[in-house]
This record gives C-alpha cells, sequence and structure tokens, in this order.
C-alpha cells in the first residue's frame, strides 16, 4: 500500500463552520446539550459489561496509563471532564481517593450508577473545570487526572492550567494523555487518502463549530443534538501555560497511537486495541501523555 501524504490544504471545510464571534454561553450550551446527548450511546459502546465483569478490570485508557501512572494507592485524585465515570471507576481500582468532575448531568448519573454497580466509591460532582476549585476546593488533591478528548472543549488552555496548579497541593502532579493538537488538526478521512491539515492547530479565539451526527464509539443511531464548538490547543501553549502556573514538566512522551478511530482506512487496529496509520506509523503523532509537577 502506498503511504499517505500528510499535506497542508486550505481548501474547503467537511463538516464545519467557523465563528468568530460565538460567545462562551453559546460554545457551552451547544457542547452541554450534545454531550447529554452522548450518554445513552456511550453506555452502549464504552464496553461497560467487561468494566463490571471483574473487580479488577480497567478500562482501555486506564490500562494504558498504568505503567506511566505507577502507584497511585491512597492518592487523593481527581478526574476532570470524568463523563460517565469508566476511567474514574479504573483509578478508584487501582487504590486511588477518587473525586470524578463533569458538567453533564446525565453522564454524572451514569456514573454514579455504573460505580454502584462496580463496588467503587467514587465522589462524582457536577461543575465546569473552571469552578472545580471554588467547588472542590485548593490545595486538596496529590494528583489531578485527565483523559482522551478533554482538552479540545476548553476555550482557554491558560484557565485550565491555572485550575490544575490550584487544585494540586505542593508537590502534587498531573497526568495527562490526549489527543495530540496535530491529529485534532487534520480533516475527516478523504476519498483520496490524504492526510490533510484543514483546522487550527493553535487555540483560536471562538473555536470550531462541527456537525457530527454520530459520536466516535460503534453504536448505531445519531444524536440528537449534533452540533459542538471545540478548541484546539498547540502542544507548546500547554507546556507553556503549565510552566506559567509554576508546574514542572517531568514527562512528555508522543505516541503513535490512539483508543479510536480518526482516519477511517488509514488505521489498523494492534493486539492491544490502539489504532495506528496503516503504513510508516511514525510519521504522526496521535496521542501523547504528559505528567507535571506543582513547585510553587
Amino acid at each position: 500500500m502506498e503511504s499517505p501524504t500528510i499535506m497542508l490544504s486550505v481548501g474547503p471545510a467537511q463538516r464545519h463552520t467557523r465563528d468568530a464571534n460565538m460567545s462562551e454561553p453559546d460554545h457551552r450550551a451547544l457542547n452541554l446539550s450534545n454531550w447529554e446527548s452522548r450518554v445513552a450511546h456511550h453506555l452502549a459502546g464504552y464496553a461497560i459489561d467487561a468494566l463490571l465483569a471483574r473487580s479488577d478490570a480497567l478500562s482501555r485508557v486506564v490500562a494504558f496509563d498504568r505503567p506511566r501512572l505507577g502507584d497511585i494507592r491512597g492518592l487523593e485524585t481527581v478526574h476532570l471532564q470524568c463523563h460517565i465515570g469508566t476511567d474514574t471507576i479504573s483509578l478508584a481500582r487501582l487504590g486511588a481517593h477518587m473525586t470524578g468532575l463533569d458538567f453533564s448531568p446525565s453522564a454524572l448519573a451514569a456514573a454514579r450508577d455504573l460505580a454502584v454497580r462496580a463496588g467503587v466509591d467514587v465522589d462524582f460532582v457536577e461543575a465546569d473545570v473552571e469552578h472545580a476549585p471554588a467547588v472542590l476546593g485548593h490545595g486538596r488533591f496529590d494528583l489531578v487526572y485527565t483523559g482522551i478528548g478533554a482538552l479540545c472543549w476548553l476555550p482557554d488552555i491558560r484557565m485550565w492550567a491555572g485550575v490544575v496548579a490550584s487544585l494540586l497541593r505542593p508537590a502534587g502532579r498531573l497526568f495527562m494523555r490526549e489527543g495530540h493538537p496535530m491529529l485534532w488538526a487534520l480533516s475527516d478521512p478523504r476519498e483520496d487518502g490524504l492526510l490533510v491539515v484543514e483546522y487550527p492547530y493553535f487555540e483560536v479565539a471562538g473555536g470550531t463549530v462541527f456537525h457530527e451526527p454520530k459520536t466516535y464509539v460503534e453504536h448505531e443511531g445519531e444524536l440528537d443534538q449534533p452540533t459542538t464548538v471545540s478548541f484546539n490547543h498547540g502542544l507548546g501553549e500547554i507546556v507553556t501555560a503549565l510552566l506559567a502556573e509554576g508546574m514542572e514538566l517531568t514527562e512528555l512522551v508522543e505516541h503513535q497511537s490512539v483508543p479510536w478511530n480518526p482516519l477511517g482506512d488509514q488505521m489498523v487496529l494492534g493486539d492491544d486495541e490502539e489504532w495506528r496509520l496503516v503504513t510508516a506509523p511514525e510519521r504522526l503523532p496521535l496521542t501523547y501523555t504528559l505528567q507535571a509537577v506543582k513547585r510553587r
């Protein structure tokens, strides 16, 4: 198979329109409605039965993270943007004292139910990320955990970095694995097989509006509210924001794999249940793991 080419394109958008004047209440309302409509689909597509079948089962995301997470037993940990709680429950099974925070009431209701069924104790709290320190307390946590597909819903990466630093105790740690901003900048899969840079790599005021009738899990049916507003943040912007808040970078690893298929026929599923480019996967980072420690 011939290797797909990565090229820069400024051609017509395939799934979005931009509105630089969209206000924060608009993007929050759209995104909340979208995530509320995803809950039923994700309960059907998140391998819930496998997670509940054994008391030591972990989500695929946390299973990937586990070697880098290390021993988290006894750590006061908050999972920001926890959604339906599968990763939060998995972290609790590794021995952390877990708090999960999300802005979706339906997702949190599902998360609380799953935690009861899994037999783990997790405190799920409804709030926006920006309000987390006020709601949860400043300097309370040993570990802040953020999973894949979280930062793209936040319009200001500096705000997020400030929240992380505020939540952590001195010497507390941030752990995150995220979709790479290079991946978020690529177009949808194209008939010609090209990997094309179509969307902003850097943070852009107003974000980018997408209309996607289906969610990213394999489940039939369309979303009741398919419109979202997302915000990419360059890797340098993320690191710089954390450094400005007194965080010290301790790990930054770019990965050639991602736990879902974002690029159609260009991807192949490995034995580890991670997706990679079919040919020459070393050409494109798909996710990254970042760790940082609060020094002041």
